[in-house]
């Protein structure tokens, strides 16, 4: 009989060892699935913030002016390189017609999924800040300032970028009717609609000048 009680006592003990055993397992196991979110949340979070603020979202002076001075210079080089690329091009037979038709296609391509992630990074901003239009998120202004450039042609002089950077911040700061009222929309659209309208604004500017000193 004592025999029996032993060994009952022995596979019950047994039992339990096993059952905690599981438990320290699956607490393991449910601790590292807790805290892998949080990674993932770490690493979106500094994913936005690199592209609403650019890197430069941060400077202690100007940022948004910054951004788009920046930016103008980042085009400047972007119409050289690209204009070497296309007389490479037409070196090799293609005509420039079609060679800058796909470059137009290509940059306009690539400027979409660019807006379309500034908008997204800006509306995860205004999240995080707490601040419906943090003066750190500047990529509003670097996709205000492209859109600017893209009503002239691709092999602009460099005084027409100049002068597309200062009308855009003029319009930017002043913002004339409907700029102002834009800034009003929820989420990223708001962050970035009334400098998307400056940009446009702008480049209308910049295509009667360049059309009327062509």
């Amino acid at each position: 009989m004592s025999n029996e009680i032993t060994q009952v006592a022995e596979e019950n003990f047994n039992s339990l060892e096993t059952v905690l055993g599981k438990s320290d397992l699956n607490s393991s196991t449910s601790s590292k699935a807790i805290a892998n979110p949080r990674k993932k949340s770490t690493s979106k979070k500094f994913f936005v913030l690199a592209v609403a603020t650019c890197g430069i979202g941060y400077a202690p002076l100007m940022p948004g002016t910054i951004a788009s001075a920046l930016t103008s210079l980042l085009y400047f080089f972007i119409v050289l390189f690209e204009t070497h690329i296309a007389e490479v091009f037409v070196q090799n037979g293609y005509t420039k017609t079609r060679v800058f038709a796909w470059l137009d296609a290509f940059n306009i391509l690539l400027f979409v999924c660019f807006c379309a992630l500034g908008i997204w990074a800006s509306g995860k901003a205004v999240e995080i800040f707490k601040n419906k239009d943090p003066k750190e998120v500047v990529v509003d202004e670097v996709i205000g300032q492209l859109i600017a450039f893209m009503f002239i042609p691709l092999t602009a002089s460099w005084k027409i970028i100049l002068l597309g950077f200062i009308v855009f911040r003029l319009f930017d700061i002043f913002k004339p009717y409907p700029i102002n009222r834009l800034q009003k929309l929820p989420s990223g659209f708001g962050v970035c609609a009334d400098d998307i309208l400056a940009g446009v604004y702008t480049g209308i500017c910049l295509a009667f000048v360049y059309a009327l000193t062509a």
